[in-house]
């Protein structure tokens, strides 16, 4: 169900994309086989062909609403570099980095150059004509990007949890052979009778129950997962009517969702894999959040339970 959700996403994210880039095509929103008529600040500083000079062009509000049909308050003043190749034709490279309107923004970014926009010049009476490579699929080129560049951060994050989901499933294993789960499951033992009264309390599900949230509780979601899927096996057992979670299967899922975690381990990992400075800051938040969370999850299952609408006659499965 998970995936087609995401697969759902993408789909609209894609279709989002093309729509908008479908509109701005019809619109020529930035104003492509348009010339740009604008004038070179300084123009003396650029008399010396073959050499680029640093200096600015300033492009007039009514250019700019030509272009990116949109009113324009004042001029735009662009930082560039110059580089004529004789007195009527040249290269201007825009800084588009600073107080520049947007457009010039998104369209060295759809352009794969980021921080500069390349024009050719050639000399118009009193002034330069520029001429920008043409730009389309804007949002397209985005989402493509953002898709290569969030996989790439995915499988540094994976690498970075290798380590430590080996030694806290080490950990759990030796704990599952040295007997220490076996043991906490007694001392747990008044808790799990009142939690699910339908199960005994030396059946094998208490057990994987354990298990599961002593993983939860160390926040190792992926470890905790096989045995949660364990014990609904074991509590399944004990169903009359298969098909139909019982009250404890129900308790049991509310209390792996919502488990209370006192170390984030893997919340910790990722933060720190992604680089952030106090990776454990979140210990104390996530303990309360997790914490609430439980105990508002057992209790809206217990309160369901006697509700007549969510119960079931055992009797008529017997």
């Amino acid at each position: 169900m998970l995936n087609h959700i995401w697969l759902a996403l993408i789909v609209i994210g894609i279709l989002t994309a093309a729509g908008r880039d479908i509109h701005e095509v019809s619109q020529n929103s930035y104003g492509n086989g348009i010339p740009w008529m604008l004038q070179i600040e300084s123009p003396q500083t650029i008399s010396v062909y073959g050499e680029a000079v640093e200096t600015s062009l300033r492009v007039p509000r009514r250019q700019l609403q030509l272009h990116f049909h949109e009113t324009a308050a004042a001029d735009a003043v662009i930082p560039a570099r110059v580089n004529l190749t004789h007195a009527r034709e040249g290269v201007a490279v825009l800084d588009v980095t600073g107080d520049v309107p947007q457009q010039f923004k998104i369209m060295a970014e759809a352009l794969g150059s980021g921080e500069t926009l390349t024009a050719r010049l050639r000399h118009r009476g009193s002034g330069w004509e520029a001429e920008f490579d043409p730009v389309s699929l804007v949002y397209l080129k985005k989402v493509t990007n953002a898709a290569f560049d969030i996989a790439g951060v995915a499988v540094q994050i994976a690498i970075g949890l290798i380590g430590i989901m080996a030694l806290w499933l080490g950990v759990m294993k030796v704990a599952e052979k040295a007997g220490l789960i076996t043991s906490l499951a007694r001392i747990v033992r008044p808790i799990t009778v009142r939690l699910f009264p339908d199960v005994p309390a030396d059946h094998p599900a208490v057990g994987s129950m354990i298990m599961n949230i002593s993983a939860n509780m160390l926040g190792l979601g992926n470890a905790a997962t096989p045995f949660g899927l364990k014990a609904m096996e074991e509590l399944d057992e004990l169903n009359t009517k298969k098909g139909v979670a019982t009250d404890s299967m129900v308790t049991f899922l509310a209390l792996n969702t919502s488990c209370i975690t006192l170390i984030p381990a893997t919340a910790i990992a990722v933060r720190a894999a992604a680089g952030s400075s106090d990776p454990a800051i979140i210990i104390g938040t996530s303990f309360l959040a997790s914490l609430t969370a439980t105990i508002f999850a057992v209790t809206i299952s217990k309160l369901l339970a006697r509700v007549k609408m969510f119960r079931w006659d055992r009797s008529e499965a017997e």
